[in-house]
């Protein structure tokens, strides 16, 4: 897709690798202290607290922590604190608060809330200092610089770099932290990645629906979400599994779906769905050069399941921004949208 304009989204886009890179350099301290603040712990279970694209990010994180260490994860809905004044009881527990402006009421207090509850909690901000900051016992910089668009997209990247490096330290997973000190140069590529064949089917779409598994269903979910805000598409997020029982009545010829399949245990079960909807009709698109009859697009293989995963969100951004300006919108201001939302 031609790319002539030069949006804040899309330079914010071709920044992430750079900000991904930042962070690594200038938190990789604060990042191992948090790790090792959660080894110290070692907590028997740990909540998220967020909404919107971080709340994808802390979708992404839960994933990637259960996977890696067995504990689960549970994501706290922020009015039990801001709007029901709910005390939660989570001593021996630790939590992950996600914020880029670091100050909506209902993300900080419930955040406040659960660090009174005896979680140790960790802040990913964009803004330090900041109420969220001064809520959490810990407050991570995720140096992802000024975000002028509406729509987050290198926050929501460095949001997860940062999580995973902490996962990496917390674990001594020395596999995952060096696919993530690899991460700047898998973004770089995957920045360059050209989705065209999805603009074609989609100019003149209503709807469709975005699949994944796994750490991919948590992409899925954010590429549903800038689908809506940047480019007035309807979309959905399902599980490539969940869709099956019942959304996927509504596939009919030619309706459009996009599969995000990574390199792990979960790409054939995606990919099984995105072929088999193909052979009904559907407009299926997929990322993974395993599929028999869904469209292939391209993607960058980083040899580890979870920033396999991440990258997948790249190339998307780079589509969405140029197929909102397709669509004779402005991705920078999405309708009805400002870029800072202050929830209670």
């Amino acid at each position: 897709m031609t790319h002539d304009v030069q949006t804040h989204m899309l330079r914010e886009i071709q920044e992430i690798p750079h900000a991904v890179a930042r962070l690594l350099d200038q938190s990789g301290p604060a990042l191992k202290q948090a790790g090792d603040a959660l080894r110290d712990r070692d907590p028997a279970f740990l909540v998220t607290v967020a909404r919107g694209s971080s709340d994808h990010a802390a979708l992404f994180l839960k994933y990637a922590i259960e996977l890696t260490t067995g504990r689960p994860v549970a994501s706290l809905g922020p009015s039990l604190a801001s709007v029901y004044g709910a005390k939660l009881h989570l001593n021996g527990g630790a939590g992950i608060a996600i914020s880029q402006s670091g100050k909506s009421p209902d993300i900080v207090a419930m955040a406040q809330g659960a660090t009174d509850g005896g979680a140790l909690m960790i802040a990913l901000t964009n803004t330090l200092p900041s109420p969220l900051a001064s809520a959490c016992t810990h407050a991570l910089n995720i140096e992802a610089g000024p975000e002028i668009a509406v729509a987050a997209t290198k926050s929501f990247v460095s949001s997860i770099a940062a999580g995973l490096a902490v996962l990496a330290h917390w674990t001594g997973d020395t596999a995952l932290l060096a696919a993530v000190s690899e991460l700047p140069r898998h973004l770089e590529q995957a920045v360059q990645l050209d989705w065209q064949p999805l603009s074609d089917r989609l100019k003149d779409a209503d709807s469709l629906y975005v699949l994944g598994r796994g750490p991919a269903l948590a992409i899925a979910n954010e590429v549903a979400l800038k689908f809506k805000e940047t480019s007035d598409l309807h979309a959905e997020a399902y599980s490539a599994a969940e869709v099956l029982h019942g959304p996927v009545a509504l596939v009919g010829p030619d309706f459009p779906v996009l599969a995000l399949s990574s390199r792990d245990a979960a790409e054939q079960r995606v990919v099984t769905v995105a072929d088999d909807l193909k052979g009904k009709g559907a407009s299926a698109f997929v990322t993974s050069d395993t599929a028999r009859s869904a469209t292939v697009l391209p993607f960058i293989a980083t040899g580890h399941t979870l920033t396999d995963a991440l990258a997948l969100v790249v190339p998307f951004y780079r589509f969405v921004e140029s197929f909102s300006r397709l669509r004779g919108l402005n991705p920078d201001q999405p309708i009805a949208l400002k870029k800072v939302t202050e929830t209670r």
